[in-house]
């Protein structure tokens, strides 16, 4: 194989890679697991006057099998904690995880033994959003850090 062959090889895969990334970042598929009020602003940003529609992530799935971004807004207790880390698991890899507000971020004002004290003690965290509960646009940034991630992230082909 002579040089000319390996440099085409090369750019044909950058491309390739280039595409792949392009298409995740432009199409995810969230999932919510909304348990209290901050399920209610993750409503909000999928209406008309936030449009979450516009960044690609409009195609909200309630399959773990068929996710690949899981919000998870609101507080989890000790008791669904397994239930959340089984539909974690169920999602097809690559997969993000957003933590939407204070309490799934670090537990809230939720300081009590049946509340876990932020979901990144049982499972890989992505992006946190703060808030009680998040604005609309907190959302939507949350969404475009996690799109930066992907632009970044190596691709095996």
């Amino acid at each position: 194989m002579d040089l000319a062959d390996k440099i085409s090889k090369q750019v044909l895969t950058t491309k390739i890679e280039a595409l792949i990334k392009w298409s995740r970042k432009h199409s995810l598929w969230p999932m919510p697991f909304g348990t209290a009020c901050c399920a209610i602003e993750l409503m909000a940003v999928l209406a008309s006057r936030y449009d979450l529609a516009r960044f690609g992530a409009e195609a909200i799935r309630f399959s773990p099998r068929q996710s690949d971004l899981m919000i998870v807004a609101g507080r989890v207790c000790i008791k669904m904690m397994p239930v959340l880390q089984r539909i974690y698991l169920q999602m097809p890899e690559p997969k993000w995880v957003i933590a939407m507000g204070a309490c799934a971020s670090s537990g809230g004002v939720f300081d009590t033994y049946s509340v876990i004290q932020g979901i990144d003690n049982f499972m890989p965290v992505d992006v946190y959003i703060p808030g009680c509960p998040p604005r609309p646009e907190a959302i939507i940034e949350s969404v475009l850090l996690i799109q930066e991630q992907i632009a970044r992230e190596r691709q095996e082909i």
